[in-house]
């Protein structure tokens, strides 16, 4: 008969092991709600032990956070094949997933937790909005975007975040519905703002030439002309 017994964790392995305790509890409840004493109890030591990793509750939700954006950044992650609706769409269906599973901590973080005016925490959160304005920007294969275009992708992003932080609260409009919604709303941010800019039209025009009738902006259109047809 054998004898289980523990390994010792090496510093960064613990450490990495603290930061995904805390990052699934933090998941499940506001991230005020957390105790270093529940951390320390899911993780299987004691308090002063996560203390020696970590100077206080602060430094590990900034570690966990960073871990979590970085998770957050990669959702728009797509490769620059196929029609602009649909990788967008599949974008969206990625950023609901972590949304979903983060419900709690996502809402806390951007509705004010507990390291609201941190730097750490600040710059994190604007590197993942950067992160998704640079990739937005390559799936349009734009370099030096127009004024018109930064307002556009920038003011999508925010709105990307507003709108799962509402559907959080109840979740009564269905998440694929949402995420379809998304996707329109940047082609109709897009298609008012070019009315007033030719280089921007100039990129619009390139980037609908390749969509399909069936796909997330086709449906928009149609459903546009839908509203603007007489009821029968």
């Amino acid at each position: 008969m054998t004898t289980g017994v523990r390994r010792r964790m090496g510093v960064e392995e613990r450490r990495q092991q603290l930061i995904g305790v805390a990052l699934d509890l933090f998941s499940r409840r506001s991230p005020d709600e957390v105790s270093i004493d529940e951390i320390a109890s899911a993780a299987g030591i004691s308090r002063p032990l996560v203390y020696h990793y970590f100077p206080g509750k602060l430094s590990l939700y900034e570690a966990a956070l960073r871990r979590a954006a970085d998770d957050l950044a990669g959702r728009f992650v797509e490769p620059h094949e196929g029609p602009l609706g649909a990788r967008l769409l599949r974008v969206m269906r990625r950023y609901f997933d972590f949304v979903d599973d983060h419900g709690p901590g996502f809402s806390a973080l951007m509705r004010g937790g507990p390291a609201v005016g941190s730097s750490t925490t600040n710059a994190l959160i604007d590197s993942v909005r950067q992160a998704a304005y640079e990739q937005i920007l390559a799936h349009l294969g734009v370099g030096e975007p127009p004024a018109r275009l930064e307002l556009v992708v920038r003011s999508w992003i925010s709105l990307a975040e507003s709108t799962a932080l509402l559907w959080l609260d109840g979740r009564r409009i269905p998440r694929g519905e949402l995420e379809a919604q998304l996707v329109n709303d940047f082609a109709a941010l897009a298609a008012v703002s070019a009315a007033y800019d030719d280089e921007l039209t100039a990129i619009l025009r390139r980037v609908l030439r390749d969509e399909p009738g069936d796909g997330p902006f086709g449906d928009l259109a149609a459903r546009l002309i839908s509203l603007a047809s007489p009821s029968s």
